[in-house]
């Protein structure tokens, strides 16, 4: 109680509320307190001080699910002193790296996971990042953005699903994941069919900055999200001493099903890049064939242009000029030579 009476005592001013977010006075945006055959309840920063702070014993299977935003100035000052997580989530927290880490800290799981923003386009910037420290009843999750699947976990929570422990959250979790990514692959190809039909077609009316665009953004998606599963069955095969049985293999399916997701994108990509290859060919062809059609009209007019710019030098000596038949002598030949470069290029072009 003394710990819940120093965190009320704490002062509050608008500069620590984070205006993006329903986060309260110490970023958290909300908190469950999981009891088995119970539904969760929704807690604030002073109830889960009370929960960490009860001496034992325990009831089985409870634990918390906290998720804060880690822009709100007071988050981390609070998770250090009333949490005790290890330093590896900390560094997470500031790191900038670019790929999933998911590692054992002593009786703690760390992650650092990617996933689609809430508000998600069709934009290869649209990726966000979240850290996540398990413990055998805890489950701290941070973020500085909206994201799509930890929302899709809350939503299940609030709907009364049933979860006996963090790792059942974080299996949960994953699966998100895989759901999010099946649905930016399926939205992605509903986007592909009309380009392939087209081009299949030999129509060249698709924009290539789209294709391009698309094709950024699942490659993207693809190389921050490849890992992961990858990371998640490093786990599998040494796994913390509190994991179950019954947790690792609810974790493996979720990491397979996820893999499946990431397949499913690298064929995607590739099906993109075929169509860049093949657009890029049909362009080029047609690029081909104007300039041909081009050059051939300038062969043709060669003739012409060659001897009227000899016969209107307007000089002594011109051939023909006092001829009756002059012009029909000199624009007959042209023509008949003409109608030959005209026949040999068309004959070139059907070859």
């Amino acid at each position: 109680m003394e710990a819940t009476q120093q965190l009320k005592a704490a002062p509050t001013t608008s500069e620590n509320i984070d205006p993006a977010s329903d986060a309260d006075q110490y970023g958290l945006i909300w908190g469950y307190h999981f009891v088995p055959n119970q539904p969760p309840r929704s807690i604030t920063s002073e109830e889960a001080v009370e929960f960490v702070a009860a001496p034992g014993p325990h009831v089985p299977d409870e634990f918390l699910w906290l998720h804060f935003s880690i822009s709100h100035a007071d988050s981390e000052p609070w998770l250090r002193r009333y949490l005790n997580l290890p330093d590896t989530f900390y560094e997470c927290l500031r790191s900038d790296i670019d790929s999933t880490h998911l590692v054992q800290d002593g009786d703690s799981l760390v992650a650092h996971i990617h996933d689609v923003l809430l508000d998600f386009t069709f934009d290869a910037s649209a990726v966000a990042t979240t850290t996540l420290c398990i413990k055998p009843r805890v489950l701290v999750s941070a973020r500085r953005r909206p994201f799509r699947s930890v929302d899709q976990l809350r939503e299940a929570v609030q709907a009364g699903q049933v979860f006996r422990s963090p790792i059942e959250l974080l299996s949960y979790l994953l699966r998100d994941q895989a759901s999010v990514l099946f649905e930016i692959v399926r939205r992605s190809t509903k986007r592909v069919d009309p380009m392939e039909d087209r081009l299949l077609a030999k129509r060249i009316s698709i924009s290539r900055s789209e294709l391009g665009s698309l094709r950024r953004m699942l490659v993207r998606l693809q190389r921050v999200l490849a890992p992961e599963p990858a990371a998640f069955f490093r786990l599998l095969n040494r796994p913390p001493d509190w994991m179950t049985e019954a947790e690792l293999q609810n974790l493996q399916q979720a990491a397979e099903k996820f893999s499946t997701a990431i397949s499913e994108t690298a064929a995607l990509v590739e099906r993109v890049k075929q169509l860049q290859e093949e657009l890029a060919a049909l362009v080029d062809a047609q690029t081909n064939r104007t300039l041909f059609v081009l050059t051939l009209v300038t062969v043709l007019a060669l003739p012409i242009n060659l001897v009227a710019g000899l016969f209107g030098m307007n000089v002594g000596g011109i051939p023909l000029a006092q001829h009756p038949y002059g012009f029909f002598l000199v624009v007959s030949p042209l023509l008949v030579l003409t109608a030959f470069l005209a026949y040999w290029g068309l004959a070139k072009r059907r070859d």
